[in-house]
């Protein structure tokens, strides 16, 4: 096992503090700046390297290369968790558990994955990119994504672990849409006749779109956020709704992605506008397979806990990489629960075993296969 209990997990432990105790909220381009420099000390003083950092949109993210990527091992140091989450949840190591904002999802899997690639006695080939836009569906790092992972044997993603310590084998797609729906504006009170409705019209549509879910498949059609209207006694002239779609294969994303942009009005004279579409693509148990099978057997073999394969609802940057063809194994951090929540916990004596799956399937990853 790559790192021992004792002295070496207290120095995991401590680099965990530090990089949970700099607040990273995904929307804020300061905090997610200061906590790159976090990661990128943290990083360089493991691996003897500072990373390029590469500032898309004011995002900033961080790339560490050993010669021509072979393997990507991908993170994000953003969080969901506004700036003063500290106060109120501290981070803490008590009774095996450690908690704080950011812990689970996903700055354990960061320390982690520095941590692995630094024992490795030979990197050749290995490229670590660590985002900061992740949390809001990586708007400028999706491209940086797809670019470093072409041309990668694999792709090894330090997203948490599902319940139980299982490892992520599939990942729902999602599309995500704005649905613009223009009326006419009237007095409601002295000519409503003279108005379009748009809000009226927008129920029309929410029902439509609500019922292009199928639950045997595993999609999903969620409408969301609505506004309508500008004054209480104004026949509505503008209304817009978001629409949340996941779905577990890309034949379900394609054909309610055409449903949506089919709908017609039920109103004369409205006229819709439809934006958005696939944010990302599924990431299907093919993609993962063969990475899979590989981690059984180092985990096997190397004595550690048992895990499952499973296929979850959330979506993360490894959908990208499985969407270009890449092997992608995913949910290889920590193990615990509570994401985005109060209870966001870490089980401490997981962090060693799962450092040591990573180890191991970087070294069958590389060429030659290096251990």
């Amino acid at each position: 096992m790559i790192v021992q209990a004792g002295q070496d997990l207290d120095v995991v432990l401590t680099d965990i503090e530090t990089l949970v105790s700099c607040e990273s909220p995904s929307d804020d381009l300061a905090a997610v700046a200061r906590s790159a420099d976090v990661v990128a000390a943290l990083g360089e003083r493991m691996l003897g390297v500072a990373p390029e950092r590469i500032v898309l949109e004011g995002r900033t993210h961080l790339r560490w290369r050993f010669g021509d990527p072979a393997v990507l091992v991908l993170g994000h140091h953003d969080t969901v968790w506004p700036l003063g989450s500290l106060d109120r949840l501290p981070f803490d190591v008590s009774d095996g558990i450690l908690r704080g904002p950011g812990c689970f999802d996903m700055k354990t899997g960061v320390v982690m994955a520095l941590h692995a690639v630094a024992a490795l006695p030979d990197r050749t080939g290995v490229s670590i990119l660590i985002t900061g836009d992740e949390e809001l569906g990586s708007p400028s790092s999706r491209g940086l994504i797809e670019q470093e992972a072409l041309g990668c044997a694999a792709v090894l993603v330090l997203e948490a672990a599902a319940d139980r310590g299982a490892v992520k084998i599939a990942r729902k797609g999602v599309s995500l849409y704005r649905v613009h729906v223009e009326g006419r504006a009237a007095h409601a009170g002295l000519e409503p006749e003279r108005g379009v409705n748009a809000a009226v019209e927008a129920a029309h549509l929410l029902l439509a779109v609500a019922a292009l879910g199928d639950a045997a498949a595993g999609t999903s059609v969620t409408p969301t956020l609505l506004r309508a209207g500008s004054t209480t006694n104004t026949v509505p002239a503008a209304a817009e709704f978001a629409v949340d779609v996941r779905v577990r294969t890309v034949a379900e994303q394609d054909r309610v992605d055409a449903a949506i942009r089919a709908i017609a009005p039920t109103l004369p004279g409205a006229v819709i506008r439809v934006e958005g579409g696939a944010n990302r693509r599924p990431m299907e148990p093919e993609s993962s397979a063969a990475l899979f099978a590989e981690a059984v057997a180092i985990a096997e073999a190397a004595g550690l806990t048992p895990f499952d394969g499973v296929a979850v609802g959330g979506a993360s940057d490894g959908n990208f990489t499985a969407g270009l063809g890449v092997p992608t194994l995913d949910g290889l951090g920590a193990v615990g629960g509570g994401a985005h929540a109060d209870d966001e916990h870490v089980i401490v004596a997981m962090i060693p075993e799962r450092i040591a799956l990573l180890h191991g399937l970087l070294s069958a990853a590389l060429p030659g296969g290096r251990a």
